[in-house]
């Protein structure tokens, strides 16, 4: 049996592992955060087509977190998040060739791989949960998304200097974020498969005892799971939601501050605003949903993407202060928002339903907020972004409703158990 000392040792050496590949995984995503907006419009030629590319990056990680799942629940967290990675590559190299070929129809293919690196990046928080102890699994998990905010807030700056990399190739200066990405996103893919030893599923169940036979039909199994606990329903919609109000407004920034005449260095800058309010806190709502309940930081989370969602829908075009506040504060409420439901998801659930139930998760997850972004580009076109951000009002409710019903339920659960 593996001791005490030695299971503290190998969750060490995960999470060194997992912050790794997230710094160059966040890198890989953001590089062409900044751009990918204008280059949609710039190939389609059409306003309203602009959102489709994040679009199909968020339909794309949805699609592939049941594989994803899938391979994590029969062969463990190594092999399925290198493949994640390895998709998202080939993605990004996609994205170029679309750039240079002058095709819609292939940016959007590429997108939806490039959506590998979300999958990948999101079920790292779970794998970092797979041999964390229960007092300590926020902390843990958010210290994975934390991490992030490195190569995230580096990431939307690199398209200033990413140009000249694009000229050198002989491509245009919008491709240059993306080559940048697959070159992270290939690093990702290859530290993930070298050093992800032990891997932190397989020696989970190993220790709990799970039997051979529980690792076929991982989904029908996590779905059963959702269904028996009600906790972990209201951290998926939590998330859900979380993800819909943060991609719908996030994906049309760009493009509203560029119809403004800012420039690509400025929108660079809040975006990363944006990205620092996502990720670089997420270790405050870690804690906090350890010591306070992940109810609380999901109320919180709600309430401060309200604020965001009202401060944007008040931006003019271009930059301002309001938007670069609204963005950071976008983030900032999405974060609390991931975190305790991440929480609340994992909690309640055996080694044996984890994988299936994360999958179906980030599913709905990623539908909910590639919805969110297709009816963006539509709402922007013939409303305008302030009616896009204040519509984004009624979701950042319904998770503070949420929030308040699964603080009620814990709380009627604490009193039953004393």
């Amino acid at each position: 049996m593996l001791q005490a000392t030695d299971r503290a040792k190998v969750q060490r050496h995960t999470i060194r592992t997992l912050m790794l590949t997230q710094v160059f995984g966040g890198v890989g995503l953001a590089a062409g955060a900044t751009v990918g907006t204008i280059l949609a419009e710039q190939l389609s030629g059409r306003t309203d087509l602009a959102g489709l590319g994040g679009t199909f990056q968020t339909l794309g990680s949805a699609l592939l977190a049941l594989p994803i799942a899938a391979i994590a629940h029969r062969a463990g967290r190594r092999p399925s998040l290198a493949t994640a990675y390895a998709a998202a590559t080939l993605g990004a190299l996609v994205i170029v060739a679309a750039s240079a070929l002058g095709s819609f129809a292939l940016f959007l293919i590429g997108s939806a791989l490039l959506g590998g690196a979300t999958a990948a990046n999101s079920a790292a928080r779970y794998a970092a949960a797979d041999l964390a102890l229960p007092e300590h699994r926020g902390r843990d998990l958010s210290l994975v998304v934390w991490v992030t905010t490195l190569g995230s807030v580096l990431g939307p700056n690199l398209a200033g200097p990413a140009a000249p990399v694009a000229r050198a190739l002989g491509l245009d200066v919008l491709a240059g974020p993306f080559v940048i990405s697959a070159l992270a996103l290939l690093l990702s893919a290859g530290v993930m498969w070298m050093r992800l030893r032990p891997d932190p599923l397989l020696l989970s169940r190993t220790l709990a005892g799970a039997p051979d036979h529980q690792r076929k039909g991982s989904i029908a199994r996590g779905w059963a799971a959702i269904r028996n606990h009600q906790v972990a329903a209201q951290g998926i919609g939590m998330m859900a939601l979380a993800h819909m109000v943060m991609v719908s407004v996030m994906v049309m920034t760009p493009l509203h501050m560029v119809h403004g005449h800012a420039t690509l260095a400025v929108v660079g800058f809040v975006i990363s605003g944006h990205i620092l309010g996502m990720f670089a806190f997420a270790p405050i709502w870690g804690i906090g949903a350890d010591r306070l309940g992940a109810p609380i930081i999901a109320l919180l989370g709600g309430a401060i993407l309200m604020v965001a969602a009202f401060l944007a829908g008040l931006s003019a075009a271009g930059f301002s202060v309001t938007i670069t506040v609204a963005l950071f504060l976008l983030g900032l409420g999405w974060s609390a928002a991931f975190v305790s439901g991440s929480i609340l998801l994992v909690g309640p659930l055996d080694v044996s339903e984890r994988p299936g139930a994360q999958g179906l998760a980030d599913l709905l997850m990623g539908l909910t907020a590639a919805s969110g972004g297709a009816l963006a580009g539509v709402v922007v076109q013939h409303w305008g972004y302030g009616w896009l951000a204040h519509l984004a009002l009624i979701g950042a409710f319904a998770i503070m409703a949420l929030a308040a019903l699964a603080h009620v339920g814990q709380r009627a659960v604490a009193r039953h158990v004393g």
